[in-house]
């Protein structure tokens, strides 16, 4: 049997034969940056798409005066991006959108396989160490409830552990779809209010819950992701915790805990998982 999520499903076959279509036109990222920009910037977004804007600033705020206060380089890609990269594989020559794209790992680890890489950020800071770390990808600061890109521009969507802490989620949704091609592959991962460890009042969420994370569960995920105009073809779960980084950050007395959590993770349902990953296909006529 072929190895990688494909062969798992046969309704799955379509999103392969949808990526591999891409690879026959080569696709370049196109738009020069201003580096010098250090706020969110509007001004290169269609005029249409620039009305009642949402107030950002105390998002951009804390994203750049907390969450990536210390952040002046992009760490190494983690192996379980690089592990990702590969079971959505193919990605030659396919322009693929990270919304919240952070200081690019992931972008990194799509371009190491020939993904054409474009992102958008609300954090300035993490906006320009993206920018060093892919000197030609296509990267914008803004929030994703108002991307800068034109309508059907991409054939490949990811939003990976960001829509949660949107203003508007369902805005942001609607964006990934105006600017993804029909049938554009959408891959979201959103974390899940069944989660056992939440439940059970032993997490309470992340540092981001000071300005916003809005947790669903797997079912108010998949009605939010479909009143978007997407149709979800696969879920699996997210298994990043099974790394000694993860079991032994923080104090030494929590990494018991944490190694049980991590090693139970593979073994709970879907239903008890910490996040989980939706893939996407984008419905349009």
């Amino acid at each position: 049997m072929k190895s990688g999520w494909i062969a798992t499903d046969r309704r799955d076959n379509r999103i392969n034969e949808s990526l591999r279509s891409k690879q026959n036109s080569v696709l370049t990222p196109g738009r020069a940056h201003n580096a010098a920009r250090n706020r969110v910037d509007y001004s290169d977004m269609p005029t249409d798409q620039t009305e009642q804007l949402p107030d950002h600033t105390a998002i951009q705020e804390f994203y750049d005066g907390v969450y990536y206060r210390d952040t002046n380089r992009s760490p190494p890609v983690p192996a379980h991006l690089r592990r990702l990269a590969k079971k959505l594989a193919p990605l030659n020559n396919v322009r693929l959108l990270d919304v919240a794209c952070g200081t690019g790992r992931w972008l990194e680890a799509a371009a190491a396989l020939g993904g054409l890489p474009a992102g958008v950020d609300i954090s300035k800071k993490a906006v320009e160490v993206c920018r060093r770390a892919l000197p030609g990808a296509d990267i914008h600061c803004g929030p994703a409830e108002k991307l800068p890109f034109n309508e059907g521009e991409f054939d490949f969507i990811s939003c990976l552990g960001a829509l949660e802490h949107f203003i508007d989620g369902r805005a942001a949704l609607r964006e990934m779809v105006r600017v993804g091609k029909p049938n554009a592959v959408v891959v979201l991962l959103v974390p899940n209010s069944g989660f056992l460890t939440r439940r059970l009042g032993l997490y309470s969420g992340t540092e981001q819950t000071d300005v916003k994370e809005d947790v669903r569960s797997l079912r108010a995920w998949r009605d939010l992701f479909e009143s978007a105009g997407l149709t979800v073809l696969h879920r699996w779960r997210d298994l990043h915790m099974l790394t000694p980084s993860w079991i032994f950050r923080g104090p030494w007395f929590g990494w018991p805990l944490r190694a049980a959590q991590a090693f139970a993770l593979p073994l709970w349902p879907l239903s008890w998982q910490y996040q989980v990953y939706h893939l996407c296909v984008i419905r349009k006529v």
